[in-house]
């Protein structure tokens, strides 16, 4: 018997062999790997199939480690993004990448992202070294495939083919670590990847509700939204050095555009200098306007209702560095 709840109207799953290996339901939890700005929100929610991480130009987007489902007739995949894998030059940063190698010695499967249109280079050679340590299987995803010329396509290939050449068995055998060309955004080679995952799950119970995309809270989720607008609208230090904490969610009374009900977010953006502060109110108050009007039109097709966003800058000097802030704002507890 499946023992996933039955998704709403399903295809038919094709007919499994009792005998082959491929039997039973396929369930298992999926780290996203990679150094910072190479795409993994991106990828996670093209597989999801809907936006369930905040995606923008700036490296480091992802702080939190956040889980991302997929579930069909015959799998459920768990995908875990973690912040990007980089060299820390603060307490946040310390925390990020303790977040993202932990991430590695608790899943089932590694897919590691990297940029396919460049050649390996130390970064992720660093990633491969840590995942031969953990070992722990691992597909490599090259993303930006579309970007890449056919000309130059197996020069590619044998950039990273060599990377994970070195052997890592005692053995001597090299890993089978397989490459799958694809890219994030236009979804090239997704589908194919996704089968190719399937195939490595391992046989499990469905453990989350098939219509389950995330299990981000509502608040992280909307403080997120926030943040990302920070990230599009920003430059320099100042998309690194923002926070978001959602101070209050309540149902607003007063009625929204053609009387419907309305949600009033209430929410406050930290940063560590006065002058951040006034970079992010803009002149007359225009950037944190906009800001405020981007993350609101993400917060109601989220909520599917109206919303009144509420925005409130405080300076909180040097947040990056102090464990107790960062642990009241979900990054991790105390040292």
């Amino acid at each position: 018997m499946n023992p996933c709840p039955p998704l709403p109207s399903p295809p038919e799953p094709p007919a499994l062999d009792p005998s082959g290996p491929s039997t039973g339901f396929r369930s298992g939890f999926i780290a996203l790997v990679g150094r910072p700005n190479v795409g993994k929100s991106t990828l996670l929610n093209r597989l999801v199939g809907q936006k369930v991480a905040i995606t923008s130009p700036v490296a480091q987007t992802t702080r939190r480690r956040l889980r991302g489902i997929h579930t069909t007739p015959g799998s459920q995949f768990i995908f875990v993004d973690t912040p990007g894998i980089h060299k820390p030059h603060h307490l946040l940063g310390e925390r990020l990448v303790r977040s993202a190698r932990d991430t590695i010695g608790e899943v089932d499967l590694v897919l590691l992202l990297v940029n396919g249109s460049e050649a390996a280079g130390r970064g992720d050679a660093f990633i491969v070294n840590l995942l031969r340590q953990a070992r722990v299987p691992v597909h490599v995803a090259l993303n930006h495939w579309d970007n890449v010329p056919s000309s130059q396509a197996d020069h590619q290939l044998a950039s990273y083919r060599e990377l994970l050449a070195e052997p890592i068995e005692e053995d001597g055998s090299p890993p089978h670590w397989p490459l799958h060309p694809i890219s994030a955004l236009t979804g090239l080679g997704t589908e194919t990847l996704l089968a190719s995952l399937e195939q490595a799950l391992p046989v499990g119970p469905c453990l989350y509700p098939p219509e389950t995309v995330s299990d981000q809270s509502e608040s992280a989720l909307l403080a997120e939204l926030i943040r990302e607008q920070v990230l599009h609208h920003t430059r320099e230090e100042v998309p690194h050095s923002v926070a978001v904490h959602i101070d209050r969610i309540v149902d607003d009374e007063r009625p929204g555009p053609k009387g419907k009900t309305r949600v009033a977010v209430l929410a406050t953006v930290l940063v560590e200098r006065h002058s951040q502060k006034v970079i992010l109110i803009g002149r007359g108050g225009q950037m944190l306007r906009t800001i405020g009007s981007g993350a609101r039109k993400e917060m109601e097709a989220l909520l599917n209702t109206s919303v009144y966003l509420e925005l409130f800058v405080k300076v909180v000097p040097n947040w990056r560095r102090s464990s107790a802030r960062l642990a009241e704002l979900g990054y991790g507890g105390s040292d």
